[in-house]
């Protein structure tokens, strides 16, 4: 099956581990420079995705809602494999989770919105797209909307982190993320789906017991963390395939 593959977010945090993880698995690589080819003009998105010929499509950019459905309906009338990565953040708190593929939307912040109306017309672009929500992402080196930098920032900036033992995030580590999303892609039984990738889905690591392992595990010895309840949420993302993520405590218990 491998062949051109675009992704989009190339300058991102989670799209170069998809990157790499591709080529490996022997796709040439297609990203998407924004300054040459405005996300907002149909005519010149159409006529780049003509003349770049993907063999498939994943989009894990912020953007325009418009730009998603523009890139699900080319691969639509081409019947090319489509990817797009949602989030967590489509659930509020209210209705509790573990949240599954089917449970409503029901994200009150402007983010979680915008990942509705995003999946929304991409489904209704694209109805064999695959649509995969996620959770909070790790790496011990990547920079961006990286759960260990921002702990990083948070000790820096206050001398403290605040951590609650009341909260059950869905998170993954960046390298499992990104092997799944591209199974995920390549399958053909996973046209249509909307599936949930969550490392913690089945260990249910509380926040506060996640920030301890993530200390011991980089040597973080200086983190100042302290334990409270001040949100309330389990937020994991379970999902009827049990299997598509490897558990927090695979990397957490290695060496670094």
């Amino acid at each position: 099956m491998p062949g051109r593959l675009l992704i989009t977010g190339l300058g991102g945090t989670l799209a170069p581990h998809l990157a790499q993880a591709a080529t490996a698995a022997g796709w040439q690589v297609l990203g998407w420079d924004r300054n040459r080819i405005p996300v907002d003009d149909e005519v010149a998105v159409a006529a780049h995705l003509q003349a770049s010929r993907p063999d498939a499509i994943a989009h894990l950019a912020l953007g325009a809602v418009s730009w998603g459905a523009m890139l699900a309906g080319h691969a639509a009338r081409q019947s090319l494999p489509f990817l797009f990565t949602s989030t967590a953040m489509v659930f509020h708190h209210e209705p509790d989770g573990p949240h599954g593929p089917g449970d409503e939307r029901t994200a009150q912040d402007e983010y979680g919105r915008y990942k509705i109306e995003a999946e929304d017309a991409i489904r209704a672009a694209c109805p064999a797209a695959r649509i995969a929500r996620i959770g909070w992402q790790i790496h011990e080196v990547s920079e961006g909307n990286n759960m260990l930098a921002t702990l990083d920032g948070w000790q820096r900036e206050q001398g403290r982190i605040a951590a609650s033992s009341a909260w059950v995030p869905a998170c993954s580590f960046m390298p499992d993320t990104a092997v799944a999303l591209l199974q995920l892609l390549q399958d053909d039984d996973g046209a249509g789906q909307t599936v949930h990738l969550d490392s913690n889905a089945e260990e249910g690591m509380s926040f506060d017991r996640l920030v301890a392992a993530l200390a011991r595990r980089f040597d973080r010895q200086h983190w100042r963390i302290e334990v409270n309840e001040d949100y309330r949420h389990d937020q994991r993302l379970a999902d009827p395939r049990p299997g598509r993520m490897p558990g927090l405590s695979q990397r957490l218990d290695q060496k670094p």
